[in-house]
């Protein structure tokens, strides 16, 4: 047989051309459709997956963030009591409010004489367990007298109602008062002794309950004790000297002595007791979730699509190709999931700080990324045997599959 050129002309015999195959011809874009044929072919199992995603997310976010914002919000109240340095008891925790009242409230007395030290104002602390935890502070607010609790700074502005009137008196913030619906001249029981609501102060100043001091110390029996002694200064930035002074004091060496800034520094995930472990068995469950339901699914996945894997590599494609295939979809999944996840955290948490306004939620862009990044990890981990059972099937038996 000849071939003909261009000419006409013969030029010998005529090869059959030799066609070789092209796999993928856009493999980009085919494997975009196939990702997404898969997805809408299983929809339950898709929904389902990505549900469990956006729960693995929304539960990082928000009991995280539920965590971070009571933090913040008692160092937010801490910073506007507006004392300049906190002296402790010895032997006591950063964390002021657990405890009771161990030491002489005598001890003002000996502050106010040290240089640069124009208030020393003692405080009695306790933490009531009963329904839920919540510090109580128990002040003395007598105009005139040297521990009037208004002498550190920043004065109570009251919204409804004022002071105490009598030993059974309470004071609370806004804050709690919108959450409970209660109003001055309301009765709230607490350790066993029914107060009389005098007053709603504007909240972020120390506790959110307020009572006499001597009220407190008689119900606790620490009568003439002190759980803390806050100091105001004649200037701030004498607040290093102060400390280096009281702890060279007689009698005062042993005392947890610091200034509010490196007190407020020191509130962070790290420092807290257990925090760091909190937050870790959090992280845990939430990437344990998210291996479990990935890894069943795309393992249930790939065996229904054993058919279509065999078609797929008897046209061309490789190992790596199918891999990548399974991995792929595993983080379309992981990205709807995770849009989920922030979209219901951030309903979520409008709605607790709408009906809890003693509950605060705060969600940065730290932790969102964070928990993407942790939910993505969890998925390709759980995709990992999956992508690779995949990817050793025979071309022959897979074909075969019934």
């Amino acid at each position: 047989m000849k071939t003909i050129d261009r000419r006409g002309r013969g030029r010998g015999t005529l090869s059959p051309p030799v066609v070789t195959p092209r796999f993928p011809y856009n493999e980009i874009e085919m494997m975009n459709r196939m990702i997404v044929s898969n997805l809408v072919h299983r929809p339950l199992r898709s929904v389902i997956s990505i549900v469990a995603i956006a729960i693995e997310v929304t539960l990082i976010l928000l009991i995280v963030g539920l965590s971070i914002g009571i933090m913040n919000d008692s160092k937010k109240r801490t910073a506007g009591i507006g004392a300049d340095v906190m002296v402790q008891p010895p032997g006591a925790s950063f964390i002021s409010s657990f405890g009771g009242a161990p030491v002489s409230i005598k001890v003002a007395d000996v502050l106010r004489t040290l240089d640069h030290v124009e208030a020393a104002v003692p405080v009695v602390m306790w933490t009531n367990t009963n329904g839920s935890i919540e510090v109580i502070y128990g002040i003395d607010l007598k105009p005139g007298s040297p521990n009037n609790f208004d002498n550190t700074g920043h004065p109570f502005r009251y919204l409804a109602g004022g002071p105490f009137q009598g030993p059974d008196d309470i004071m609370v913030d806004d804050y709690f008062a919108g959450q409970k619906n209660v109003h001055v001249g309301d009765k709230l029981t607490m350790l066993n002794h029914d107060f009389r609501i005098s007053g709603i102060v504007e909240n972020g100043k120390g506790a959110r309950k307020f009572v006499q001091m001597a009220t407190l110390q008689d119900l606790i029996g620490a009568n003439n004790k002190a759980s803390m002694f806050y100091l105001r200064l004649d200037n701030p930035d004498n607040a290093d000297s102060v400390v280096n002074e009281i702890k060279q004091h007689p009698g005062l060496e042993n005392y947890n002595v610091r200034s509010l800034k490196e007190y407020l520094s020191m509130m962070t995930v790290q420092n807290y007791p257990g925090f760091s472990s909190f937050i870790k068995v959090v992280i845990g469950i939430s990437m344990i979730i998210g291996f479990i339901v990935i890894f069943q699914s795309m393992y249930t996945a790939v065996m229904e699509r054993t058919r279509e894997i065999g078609i797929l590599k008897s046209l061309g494609a490789d190992k790596a190709y199918i891999v990548r295939l399974i991995l792929r979809e595993t983080v379309t999944l992981a990205i709807c999931g995770i849009l989920l996840g922030i979209g219901i955290s951030y309903i979520a948490k409008l709605g607790i700080n709408a009906k809890f306004p003693l509950m605060t939620v705060q969600m940065t862009g730290t932790w969102i990324g964070y928990a993407s990044l942790i939910a993505i990890v969890g998925a390709v981990i759980g995709a990992i045997y999956p992508a690779f059972r995949a990817a050793q099937k025979d071309p022959i038996d897979a074909l075969a599959y019934e």
